[in-house]
Parts: structure tokens; C-alpha cells; sequence
């Protein structure tokens, strides 16, 4: 399977970002590193995208047609990047089990809110290790 299999959902995202994460540690990582949590939304027209509804998001400053997602991202001296992302799905997402379907997403996933998910993504950066190289409890 190649990166662009893996990108384009005929693969494992998760997979994809783990190496990533690993990578940028591994060529960035320092001890005086950090992780910075943030949520933005990307304007949408259309209702079939993953996510997608009238909800409040910072990039228009009010309640407009959109998709959000929570990002993790790592900097340090040598180099910054995005390594985690989260899409929010609002509770009206996931209590719709055929709108999930259509859309492609798992029957498992539950409501989750943003806190929750940026939790998700710190414990998943920190609990990798990498050998101490700039992510750490």
C-alpha cells in the first residue's frame, strides 16, 4: 500500500500519522519542545462532508456552515508541524447512524468534545515516547 493509499482512505490514517509523529520527532525532537492544542473550522457549502453543519467557528467569527477539527501540533528550535488531528462530530453527527454510513464513518465512533479529543491526541503523543526526544509527561 502507498502513502497516497493511505491518505486518500484506502488505508489507515492513523497509521500515517503515527509515522509522522515519529518522524518529526526524530528529526525535530528536543527537550525543549512543546505541543500546542488548537481548533479551527473550514467554511462548507455543501451537508454531505464529514462533520459538516451550522456551527460556531473562529476562522468567521460566528455561526456559519462549516467543519471543525481540533489540531495537535509540535514545535521546537529546529521546526514546528501539525502531528494529530481530531474532526469534532457534533452529537446531531453521531446519533445519525445513516448519515455516518453515507459519509464513511465507523458505526463505533461516539460524541466526543473538543477537550476530550485534544486529551485523545496529548495521550497519544506522549504515551508513543521516542526515546525522550522532546515529548514528555
Amino acid at each position: 500500500m502507498t502513502w497516497a493509499d493511505e491518505v486518500s482512505g484506502k488505508g489507515n490514517a492513523d497509521a500515517v500519522r503515527d509515522d509522522v509523529r515519529g518522524y518529526v520527532i526524530d528529526a525535530f525532537g528536543d527537550p525543549g519542545g512543546v505541543l500546542i492544542l488548537d481548533d479551527t473550522g473550514d467554511l462548507k457549502k455543501g451537508v454531505h462532508t464529514v462533520g459538516v453543519q451550522r456551527q460556531y467557528t473562529g476562522t468567521a467569527g460566528r455561526v456559519e456552515n462549516a467543519q471543525v477539527a481540533v489540531y495537535l501540533a509540535y514545535a521546537a528550535p529546529d521546526g514546528y508541524t501539525l502531528i494529530d488531528r481530531e474532526v469534532y462530530l457534533s452529537k446531531a453527527w453521531t446519533e445519525d447512524p445513516d448519515r455516518c454510513a453515507a459519509a464513511g464513518i465507523l458505526a463505533d465512533v461516539e460524541f466526543a468534545t473538543k477537550p476530550v479529543l485534544a486529551r485523545r491526541m496529548l495521550t497519544r503523543a506522549l504515551d508513543v515516547g521516542h526515546g525522550g526526544r522532546g515529548l514528555r509527561r
